[in-house]
């Protein structure tokens, strides 16, 4: 008996504890982050997404990790460069980097974030829209266009990277938005044909709309290593933080 009454007021001290330490914890910003699979060739690009998840930690940040619950546009064998077999999910695919913690886009609106970060790799514009394959005349997936549009709106900033970026143009394009996916590249003339500012960045550098509240950084769409895209992404959470205090 005893020692289940010492049991219990450890127990007790403990749930005391971790609650004031709870209470002096300054607010931290939640930051969503959109995912679209995982790999880069047919969803999100891992080394991108996992820098990302860093810099925000590090950042004190908490952060909301989402993905559409709808079917990748392909699957490819990342070993061969090759298509694979069968069908996936890009939610389900995309929990694999999130360590489960994901939940479908289609429930999140802008007032339950602070900002938004949209991660790279070719199921950016595979799988959140089809921008890889119609360019300008692309079309956004309807949840994801929502939140970006929302975002805006509330003016809350967004970040993006790599070639995730064309989402913006997409959506935010007749707002002149300025964004980058690095130097020269045959997708450029589209984004700019959707309304948006291109603007030429290293890789290690970033693109600041301050106008408009958003952050973008080239990523691997420039490379060619973790450690050099590790730069530029570190430099877009940071500004994007920032950003969430003013």
């Amino acid at each position: 008996m005893k020692r289940i009454v010492f049991s219990l007021a450890v127990l007790a001290l403990c749930v005391v504890t971790a609650t004031a330490a709870l209470a002096q914890d300054p607010v931290r910003p939640k930051i969503g982050v959109i995912l679209s699979g995982c790999g880069m060739m047919d969803g999100t690009e891992v080394s991108e997404a996992v820098l990302t998840m860093l810099y925000l930690e590090r950042g004190k940040a908490n952060v909301v990790y989402m993905a559409p619950n709808a079917p990748q546009a392909d699957v490819i064998n990342h070993a061969a460069n090759k298509p694979g077999d069968g069908a996936r999910n890009v939610l389900e695919e995309s929990a694999r980097i999130s360590r489960g913690s994901i939940v479908d886009i289609a429930s999140v609106k802008a007032e339950d974030l602070d900002a938004l970060v949209i991660v790279g790799g070719l199921g950016s514009v595979k799988n959140l829209s089809d921008f890889l394959s119609k360019g300008k005349d692309c079309t956004v997936n309807s949840d994801v266009a929502r939140l970006i549009k929302e975002t805006y709106a509330a003016k809350k900033p967004i970040g993006s990277m790599c070639l995730a970026s064309a989402n913006l143009a997409k959506v935010l394009g007749k707002q002149k938005i300025t964004i980058t996916i690095g130097g020269a590249s045959n997708f450029v003339g589209q984004i700019e044909a959707m309304g948006a500012i291109h603007r030429q960045c290293a890789v290690g550098d970033v693109v600041v709309d301050e106008k408009n509240r958003i952050v973008t950084t080239p990523a691997m769409m420039v490379g060619p290593s973790t450690s050099d895209i590790a730069v530029g992404i570190e430099k877009m959470v940071q500004t994007l933080l920032s950003m969430t205090k003013r």
